[in-house]
């Protein structure tokens, strides 16, 4: 079979289209997962994860917004206060404010809520490789972790 009999099977109609006339101009695609995508990755996003992983270790404390100890949704305020950018005070209201993106077009910095039913209950800060920054729970402390259910909705903060 040759290549272009593949085509079809790799690629949508339109999507094909695209690809080749991106390739047909000399044009750059991003996958998931490649050097070219960590580079697409806002500064602001970029310094919020920086910032949330220079608080590994910080104890979790209800309520907290740093500077040395944090909630989940405190966390991911401080880092982006840091950044620049505000953010509301819970995970819930922080979602509501970003910009919902699908799994397929997370990026490092994106926030990554946790939810049950329709109520988001805890927020990481997306590091990559199916891993957050975070701050779990009363007695933990901050930490990377792997994203451990499928329960979970993207956001990209404006």
């Amino acid at each position: 079979m040759t290549a272009q009999m593949h085509l079809p099977h790799l690629f949508s109609r339109a999507g094909a289209v695209s690809a080749l006339t991106i390739a047909a101009v000399g044009g750059t695609l991003l996958t998931p997962g490649s050097a070219a995508e960590a580079h697409a990755i806002s500064s602001h996003a970029h310094k919020a994860l920086k910032v949330a992983a220079s608080k590994k270790g910080s104890p979790y404390r209800y309520g907290a917004t740093g500077p040395s100890r944090f909630d989940c949704s405190g966390l991911t305020l401080y880092s982006y206060k840091k950044a620049g950018k505000k953010l509301p005070r819970t995970a819930q209201q922080q979602y509501n404010r970003t910009r919902h993106i699908s799994a397929s077009h997370r990026q490092r910095g994106d926030l990554v809520f946790f939810h049950a039913g329709g109520a988001v209950y805890h927020v990481g800060i997306y590091a990559g490789n199916g891993k957050i920054w975070h701050s779990p729970k009363t007695g933990d402390v901050v930490r990377l972790v792997k994203i451990w259910t499928k329960s979970v909705k993207y956001g990209r903060v404006r």
